[in-house]
């Protein structure tokens, strides 16, 4: 892994397999988990090709060994999270249903 984490492997624009599977994931429920710990849950609205996210509705969940020990979230509405600080997306399972053929594999 690299210092600033892995690198971004979304495809150019042209790639319309890619562009598609990420246009399928737009307003879907996404849990992001950062470098420092820290897991941002919110709606999906964009990216770049650095791999900067952007999320509507967030809600932020500090670092907890259990995860139902994590307590309130903290709500900060729209957020942006640098590409170098993703560790991990996952799309929410209430909305993995509605993003069709999307499977999680790079």
């Amino acid at each position: 892994m690299e210092e600033n984490g892995p690198p971004c492997n979304l495809e150019a624009p042209s790639s319309s397999s890619s562009r598609q599977k990420l246009e399928g994931l737009l307003n879907k429920n996404m849990r992001i988990r950062m470098t420092d710990g820290r897991t941002l849950v919110g709606l999906f609205l964009c990216t770049d090709r650095d791999c900067n996210v952007i999320l509507g509705s967030a809600q932020e969940f500090l670092k907890s060994s259990d995860m139902f020990s994590q307590g309130e979230p903290r709500v900060l509405g729209l957020a942006m999270i640098p590409g170098h600080h993703v560790v991990s997306i996952e799309v929410e399972a209430d909305t993995l249903a509605d993003a069709g053929c999307f499977t999680g594999s790079h």
